[in-house]
C-alpha cells in the first residue's frame, strides 16, 4: 500500500480540520457548497475509468462468488442496515437516511486495495466491481423509497434526476475517454499511464470535496459533536456481523481463503463518495445526511485496516467447513 493508502484516515481527518478552519471565514463558508458537487463528479470520473463494461461477463464466471456477493450486498445489507438505523438512529431522521445511503452502496475502489493487503483474490474481487456499481445505481432510489420514505420526505423525481446528472455525466465522459485512449494507445498504456495514478486522483478530489463540505457545514458539526458517536455503534455492529457472516458463508460454500477474504472485503467496504455526491444534489436542505456520509469513512477505513490484519492472522489456519466435503469423499469409488 502506498503512502496515501496507509494514511487515508489521517488525511481525511486533516481535510475535515482544514474545511472547518476555512469555514470560519464568512465568505468561504457561504460559497464552499458550490464546489462539493463538481469535486465529487471529477472523483466519480476516476471511479468510472476503472470500469471496463466489456469485462462484465467475467464476474459471472465464478457463479458461486458472484451470486453470494450480490445476495450479501443487495439483500442482506439493506435489510440489516434498515434494522440498525431503526434501532439506533430513530431520533435523527437525517442520520438514518445518511446511514442507509452509506450502507446500501458497496465500494467500487478501495476494497480492492484492502483485498490485496489481506492476500485475498484481487482479480475475483475486481471482477465484481461492475456488478456492484450498476446494481447500486439502479437500486438506490428503491432502497430509499422503501426504507426511508416514512422517515424523511423524498422527492423521487428529484432523487432520480440527481442520480442521472451526478453519475451519468462522469460515466459517459469516462467511458468515452477510456475507449478513445485505448483505441489510440492500447490497453497496456491506459493501465500504465492512467489507471496507475487514478486512485490518487480520486482520493485528492474526495478530500477537496470534504474540505468544501466542512467549510460550508462545519459549524453544524461543531454544534452537534455527538454525531460521530451516534454513527459509531451501528457502523461497528454492521462490520462485525457482516464479517463473521461472510466467514461462515465462505467456509460453508467451500471457498478457499483467498476467495473468502475477497468476499469479506467486497461486502464490507462502502461507497461513501458516490452516496455523498447524490446526497449533496438530492438533499441540499438536509446537510446532516451529507455529514453522515463524510463521517462514515472515518469509522470505516480504520475498521478495514483492522479486518485486513485479522484476515492475515486467520490465513495460516484457514479451513473450509468439512461436513460437505466428507459426503463427497464417501461417494468416490
Amino acid at each position: 500500500m502506498n503512502f496515501l493508502n496507509q494514511f487515508r484516515t489521517v488525511i481525511i481527518l486533516v481535510s475535515i480540520f482544514i474545511g472547518v478552519f476555512l469555514g470560519q471565514s464568512e465568505l468561504v463558508g457561504a460559497n464552499a457548497s458550490m464546489l462539493v458537487e463538481p469535486f465529487l463528479m471529477i472523483m466519480l470520473f476516476g471511479v468510472f475509468l476503472q470500469i471496463d463494461l466489456g469485462s462484465l461477463g467475467k464476474a459471472f464466471k465464478n457463479v458461486k462468488f458472484a451470486s453470494t456477493a450480490v445476495i450479501f450486498n443487495f439483500v442482506w445489507t439493506p435489510l440489516f442496515a434498515w434494522f440498525l438505523a431503526d434501532l439506533f438512529l430513530t431520533g435523527s431522521p437525517d442520520l438514518q437516511v445518511g446511514f442507509l445511503m452509506l450502507m446500501v452502496t458497496p465500494c467500487t475502489d478501495w476494497y480492492i486495495i484492502f483485498t490485496g493487503a489481506a492476500k485475498g483474490n484481487v482479480s475475483l474481487g475486481a471482477a465484481q466491481l461492475p456488478i456492484n456499481l450498476i446494481l447500486q445505481i439502479a437500486l438506490l432510489p428503491v432502497y430509499l423509497y422503501v426504507f426511508a420514505g416514512s422517515v424523511v420526505e423524498i422527492d423521487m423525481l428529484t432523487l432520480v434526476k440527481s442520480i442521472v446528472i451526478v453519475l451519468l455525466i462522469p460515466f459517459v465522459a469516462a467511458t468515452i475517454f477510456r475507449k478513445l485512449f485505448v483505441l489510440k494507445w492500447g490497453t497496456e498504456k491506459f493501465e500504465n499511464k492512467i489507471l496507475i495514478h487514478n486512485d490518487n486522483m480520486q482520493f485528492l478530489f474526495l478530500n477537496l470535496a470534504i474540505i468544501a463540505m466542512f467549510a460550508s457545514q462545519g459549524e453544524l458539526l461543531l454544534k452537534n459533536p455527538g454525531l460521530l458517536l451516534q454513527m459509531l455503534v451501528p457502523v461497528l455492529i454492521f462490520f462485525a456481523a457482516t464479517f463473521l457472516l461472510g466467514q461462515v458463508v465462505g467456509r460453508t460454500l467451500q471457498m478457499n481463503y483467498e476467495d473468502t477474504a475477497a468476499l469479506n472485503l467486497t461486502t464490507l467496504a462502502r461507497n461513501s463518495p458516490l452516496s455523498l455526491a447524490i446526497a449533496v444534489s438530492a438533499f441540499p436542505e438536509s446537510p446532516l445526511i451529507a455529514l453522515a456520509l463524510v463521517i462514515g469513512p472515518l469509522i470505516e477505513l480504520p475498521v478495514l485496516v483492522v479486518i485486513s490484519q485479522i484476515l492475515l492472522k486467520i490465513r495460516p489456519g484457514y479451513k473450509p467447513f468439512l461436513f460437505l466435503k466428507k459426503g463427497k469423499v464417501k461417494g468416490k469409488s
